[in-house]
């Protein structure tokens, strides 16, 4: 048992090594930041840098001799294990910097920042030092296209193969496509058309009205569908119209899958977004919820002109179902059947290959096609006709891994609710809080609504909802797979 946990663990963390020490670099932004504005918080991110930085080294010398060519398995263990220790050292700073913050909740927050969740237990955004704020939101950023397929783009420089981190990381059903022949140029070719669009953003959010820090961190959490802000009342505090436009065209475009992106960067053309069957689904069930909203909210308050009620709506709903988080509103206090409706879509609506949490578009379209298929079968059981989606036939194991993952989702999230009922808290909290976490919206319902924080829950709940951040930005099975005997077997 010994022999085999060694033969597992200690290659992975030969590769964990060098990721901290390159996350270690990272830290000292922030620390610029801070010598910038002379906010007084360098120390607690020197710290954390030199603690990240002895951790990564240790972790490289002394697992040397154990390095090896990683197998399919071992990506798993290594996301799981990157993604539950980043946020380690990534709380050091906010537990030496934030007066009375206790160790959960600054972990709290670090998970819910690099999982792109950001939910937040703290309040006074606008008073906390400015490399804070950067290092909360630019931890989204980080978490966005993902730290794991960032790198992969350095891995081979050390020798050792990327293929398996990379199906561990990257979201949706299709985790064998490659874009290109390499998966090292597959990796920088996506973090390339990341960097592309946040600078694209960064660019509007000045024009449209914010200062240049401003623009800089929510940049970071849009593009990354995080949904941090330097602001309690969130994207409330501005008010402008231009900007909540600027948010809405770039959570639309980072709801789509980076892969598409990419291939329509390298054909030159936008075809390819109306050729695929999951950007059209992603986009028509944004406008259609968006639709539904303002028809909705104008019908509860008859007082709404058309045109604002529509503002309202687009916004806050396609940051909702985007799983970006931002508000310009409190919509927990809209009628029922919009703030039920936005949550349930949240939970299929953005891409595969996206920076959206949840199940993903590209399930549920397989899901349908599946369905109909079925349908036909039945009524005429000599038809043999293949699903096919984008022009490809689709392998049945394909199909089958992404029912199944959809049934274990929603096993998962059902199992956390009644995990969190048990603990005390209310049904509707409950709900907003697991699905707020499990899909990486951020905002909740009731007490973790979009104008309150998740610091009313208890350190048993919030280490609940921690846990929920950490599989939905895995997908589940990355971490679920580390629980089975199988796993561990030579």
């Amino acid at each position: 048992m010994f022999a085999n946990l060694r033969y597992f663990l200690l290659p992975v963390l030969n590769i964990t090594g060098p990721v901290l020490i390159a996350f270690a670099c990272l830290l000292l932004l922030p620390v610029f930041v801070s010598s910038l504005y002379n906010d007084g918080a360098a120390y607690g991110f020197e710290i954390a840098f030199v603690l990240c930085l002895i951790t990564g080294l240790t972790l490289y010398v002394f697992t040397k001799r154990h390095r090896r060519e990683l197998l399919p398995r071992d990506g798993f263990l290594l996301a799981t294990i990157i993604w539950a220790v980043t946020p380690l050292f990534g709380a050091i700073p906010l537990m030496l910097e934030i007066p009375g913050i206790s160790f959960t909740h600054a972990y709290f927050e670090s998970m819910s920042g690099i999982t792109t969740t950001c939910a937040t237990v703290l309040s006074g955004l606008s008073e906390l030092p400015e490399s804070i704020n950067f290092w909360r939101c630019m931890m989204s950023w980080l978490g966005g296209m993902g730290i794991l397929v960032l790198a992969v783009a350095i891995l081979p420089m050390l020798g050792v193969g990327g293929s398996q981190i990379f199906r561990a990381e990257f979201s949706g059903p299709m985790k064998e496509s490659r874009l290109t022949p390499r998966i090292a140029d597959t990796a920088k070719g996506l973090w390339g058309i990341y960097i592309a669009l946040s600078f694209a953003c960064f660019i509007s959010y000045r024009l449209a009205g914010m200062n240049t820090y401003e623009s800089i961190i929510h940049m970071f959490t849009t593009v990354s569908l995080g949904g941090f802000s330097s602001y309690d009342e969130s994207f409330a505090h501005w008010n402008n119209p231009n900007i909540e436009a600027v948010a809405i065209v770039f959570m639309l475009l980072c709801g789509v899958s980076f892969s598409l992106h990419f291939f329509a960067w390298k054909k030159r053309s936008i075809v390819a977004y109306f050729k695929n069957v999951e950007c059209l689904s992603w986009l028509s069930i944004a406008a259609l919820t968006t639709a539904c909203a303002t028809g909705l909210l104008l019908m509860s308050d008859t007082s709404l002109e058309p045109l604002h009620a529509l503002r309202l709506a687009a916004f806050n709903v396609i940051s909702v179902i985007s799983t970006t988080g931002y508000a310009s509103q409190d919509f927990a206090q809209w009628p029922a059947s919009i703030y039920i409706l936005m949550f349930v879509v949240a939970c299929f609506a953005t891409c595969g290959g996206s920076t959206g949490g949840g199940m993903k578009m590209l399930r549920v379209v397989m899901l349908v096609k599946y369905t109909s298929l079925q349908l036909v079968t039945t009524a005429q059981p000599r038809v043999v006709r293949p699903m096919v989606l984008n022009g490809q036939v689709l392998a049945d194991k394909t199909v089958l891994s992404a029912l199944s993952f959809m049934l274990l989702w929603l096993a998962t999230t059902v199992l956390a609710f009644l995990g969190l009922l048990l603990t005390g808290l209310d049904a509707t909290t409950a709900f907003g809080a697991v699905l707020g976490c499990i899909c990486n919206i951020g905002p909740g319902l009731g007490a973790v609504g979009p104008n309150a924080n998740f610091s009313v829950l208890t350190d048993a709940q919030l280490w609940l909802c921690t846990f929920c951040m950490l599989i939905g930005r895995l997908e589940l099975v990355t971490v679920f797979v580390l629980f089975t005997r199988s796993f561990w077997r030579a």
